[in-house]
């Protein structure tokens, strides 16, 4: 008998609900809609120009892990947010994904109860209920986009999105981006390489067709007309940082090509901060500094933070402290709000 040539591999396949089932039981209000297309155009107008005073700062759990420590989080953010927009544009971090560069916990879309079982058909629902909370309390969220299906499910309800230093590389996740409808931030790779990101970029504005699926949950070609809203992501990489005026100017140079008037945001966290949370803020006052004395070019910062400061180790079983990462460390969130506000106020009025 001839042995089997498919799925040799593979222990078990489920159907997972359709984007449509899920939409239809947790569908978008129209409070959560208009914040959404609000913060997505703020953020075009500082991408490119038209808002040259404020910064966008992306802030918030490295991941979401507990739904009741995000939410708590997002009631800490939003008063702040509110006090400081007139400088800075502020969402929250809310990534459900994680890539590994070998293995452990994939993001609460793909593992939700923390136990191994990969319930991702709850993990998806979990995820889309938890950025329906959180955009109607009027905090906009952000995320990065890892797996290419989940976009379907949620992205309708997220304001800004990343493709990491793993994925920048990767042809599927440039095609994603070209399609989205939020604007779209290309870290350089993990080594440290601005080249991936450049070339992601150009690739992301050009149209594309690929396989995906529909909001049926069908396989589909999807035609893309290519995204205008690209800029970079510098996260430093190979054990180095990137964040300093040369190397902010030197990305400046790299993508003038784009005709993109702000297309730099720097990563506080991973390399630039030689993977210690506690350097952010060292890191945070430095892109001030360098936005204050006329680096125009930069559009804003990103930040990891929650409830409580440093990481835990998640093992399966194992209880976990309220508010504290189980993933990258963060900052705690007195230290926090501590400093967005100092990064306020370190901007200054430029003329037009």
């Amino acid at each position: 008998m001839q042995r089997p040539l498919d799925n040799q591999h593979i222990i078990d396949i489920k159907p997972l609900p359709s984007p449509r089932t899920i939409k239809s039981k947790l569908p978008i209000t129209d409070q959560a809609a208009a914040l959404v297309v609000e913060t997505r155009d703020a953020i075009r107008h500082i991408l490119h120009g038209q808002d040259r005073e404020r910064l966008l700062v992306i802030v918030g759990p490295c991941s979401i892990h507990d739904p009741e420590a995000a939410y708590e989080y997002a009631a800490k953010l939003k008063p702040v947010a509110d006090v400081l927009r007139d400088r800075l544009l502020i969402v929250m971090r809310t990534y459900f994904e994680k890539p590994r560069t070998t293995v452990g916990w994939k993001g609460l879309i793909n593992d939700p109860h923390l136990d191994g079982t990969c319930d991702i058909a709850t993990g998806m629902e979990l995820a889309r209920t938890i950025l329906l909370k959180i955009n109607q309390s009027g905090m906009p969220c952000a995320t990065e986009l890892l797996d290419p299906i989940s976009p379907q499910y949620v992205a309708d309800l997220i304001s800004w999105t990343a493709i990491g230093a793993r994925t920048t590389e990767s042809q599927t996740h440039r095609e994603i981006a070209s399609g989205v409808s939020m604007p779209v931030g290309f870290k350089n790779g993990t080594e440290g390489s601005l080249q991936v990101a450049i070339n992601a970029m150009t690739s992301a504005r050009a149209p594309h067709h690929f396989v995906g699926i529909n909001t049926e949950g069908q396989t589909s070609i999807i035609k893309t007309a290519g995204n205008p809203d690209r800029h970079i992501v510098l996260r430093g990489g190979g054990g180095k940082t990137n964040y300093d005026a040369g190397h902010v100017a030197n990305a400046e140079a790299a993508v003038a090509g784009e005709g993109i008037a702000r297309p730099i945001m720097i990563d506080c966290s991973h390399d630039n901060s030689s993977k210690d949370h506690r350097r952010q803020g060292l890191v945070a006052r430095d892109v001030l500094r360098q936005f204050r004395d006329g680096r125009q070019s930069i559009m804003g910062l990103m930040l990891e933070s929650n409830l409580n400061p440093g990481k835990q180790t998640w093992q399966q079983g194992k209880a976990l402290a309220h508010g504290v990462s189980i993933t990258d460390a963060c900052l705690g969130w007195d230290e926090t709000e501590a400093l967005l506000t100092e990064l306020a106020d370190m901007i200054v009025t430029k003329p037009a």
